[in-house]
């Protein structure tokens, strides 16, 4: 009986232990902004190769 009782307290604690751990998990990525990457746009455009440092599509038309 004793032996029931302490995996009872175990378990309780081990759900405790997970609720706390997805309550923080939560409130990390509402702090962080829900997922979203601000846009962060170089000081000065660069290449790498033939490579721009911004999307094609982004690019001006000559």
């Amino acid at each position: 009986m004793a032996m029931s009782v302490a995996m009872g307290v175990l378990l309780i604690l081990l759900g405790l232990a997970a609720l706390a751990a997805t309550a923080g998990t939560v409130v990390l990525v509402i702090r962080d902004g829900r997922g979203r990457i601000p846009l962060e746009s170089p000081a000065q455009d660069w290449t790498a190769g033939t490579l721009p440092s911004r999307p094609y599509s982004l690019l001006r038309r000559i």
